[in-house]
């Protein structure tokens, strides 16, 4: 068997994306120079990231259509729904971002009709770097939209943290900004809007810990949507083992429990093998208690030190005197986050934010 590595995210934006692009937009706009696009827009295309490509997408476009903004923004209003890609979608809002910085209210009307063809989450960050209340203000009536997409970028697009974006530095620096558009969004019935409203907690958490505790507090967790997200809105704060989080999952009280037969196996690996561990969890006490388990890896550095990177398990009540077994497998392999270095790393396991037991494998170079 061939061992294929899947494509390069940057190939959403090849060669025949770019005829696709050109052809679409040869349809709806017949005197487009789709040549001349192309020609533009494939420049240097292998050296050029993911966004590097969608940008000279929107870059391509503007400099083959003679047309002013405001035409130019009605021919792209024609093409979005024929283009065969949610992600690609993305460069209508750069060309937005790029050149209507100074329409505002036409620029967000076509930020709201774009992202419902996939996103502009990246896009509305220019209009709340040059005009930041203006903006929020908009999208303050975005999370009160029918469209769940569009709920989603009034969350989204206001992160302090986005990634892949440059961070919004008032809005981390002070998150009642968008409390209202969170407020809005606590009990949203769409998966994809919770989504986002955790993520958007989460990185608060990063910055203000307490104002997020203190926010999820004053929720009725009785609703499921809004449980849902105050459980992956705390998820760096469980992992760090802060009390207030546990306790509002309801795993504030020390566990409990004995761990017998942790292991890690194998006890060596090269590096894009997998790692399994296993261990058995026995209640110690006569009354039923919730438990948040994970697992926390310390990884060898590059400097020879270790940094430990804790993985979720998971969260259940664990009834009195039972046992319960849990196994979780893992590839380890570099990616864009992390690199790995030969040594032991050890590994953890985590129970209500407490180490209860330690194992761990040698990655050999």
């Amino acid at each position: 068997m061939t061992d294929q590595s899947p494509p390069a995210l940057k190939e959403i934006f090849n060669l025949q994306r770019l005829q696709h692009i050109a052809n679409e937009m040869s349809a709806v706009y017949p005197p487009f120079d789709a040549k001349g696009f192309v020609q533009h827009a494939s420049q240097d295309l292998a050296g050029l990231s993911v966004m590097q490509r969608m940008a000279r997408v929107s870059e391509s476009l503007h400099a083959v259509i003679p047309l002013d903004y405001a035409q130019t923004l009605k021919l792209l209003y024609a093409l979005a729904p024929r283009l065969n890609s949610g992600f690609v979608s993305l460069f209508l809002g750069h060309y937005v971002a790029s050149y209507g910085l100074d329409d505002f209210k036409r620029s967000m009307a076509a930020l709201k009709y774009f992202t419902t063809f996939g996103s502009a989450e990246f896009a509305v960050r220019a209009f709340l770097l040059k005009d930041l209340q203006r903006t929020l203000e908009v999208m303050q009536q975005w999370s009160l939209d029918a469209n769940e997409h569009v709920r989603r970028l009034a969350s989204e697009g206001s992160r302090p943290r986005l990634p892949w974006s440059f961070r919004l530095a008032q809005v981390q620096a002070d998150p009642r900004l968008c409390a209202s558009i969170l407020e809005n969004l606590k009990a949203d019935s769409s998966l994809y809007v919770r989504k986002s409203v955790a993520n958007h907690l989460n990185d608060i958490t990063k910055d203000h810990p307490e104002w997020v505790l203190d926010v999820i507090e004053s929720w009725s967790l009785d609703n499921p949507h809004t449980a849902w997200i105050a459980r992956h809105a705390l998820r760096s704060l469980i992992k760090q083992g802060n009390i207030r989080a546990l306790t509002l999952m309801g795993a504030g009280a020390r566990a409990e429990v004995k761990i017998h037969q942790f292991q890690v196996e194998p006890a060596a690996i090269r590096l894009g093998e997998r790692i399994n561990l296993s261990f058995t969890l026995e209640s110690t006490t006569n009354a039923p208690q919730k438990l948040v388990v994970d697992y926390a890896i310390e990884y060898v550095k590059s400097a020879g030190h270790n940094a430990a990177k804790v993985f979720k398990l998971k969260a259940f009540t664990l009834g009195a005197g039972e046992r319960h077994t849990v196994q979780r497998g893992q590839h380890i392999r570099d990616m864009t986050t992390r690199k790995h270095y030969p040594g032991q790393h050890t590994v953890h396991v985590l129970v209500n934010g407490e180490r209860l037991a330690s194992s761990g494998f040698e990655l050999i170079g």
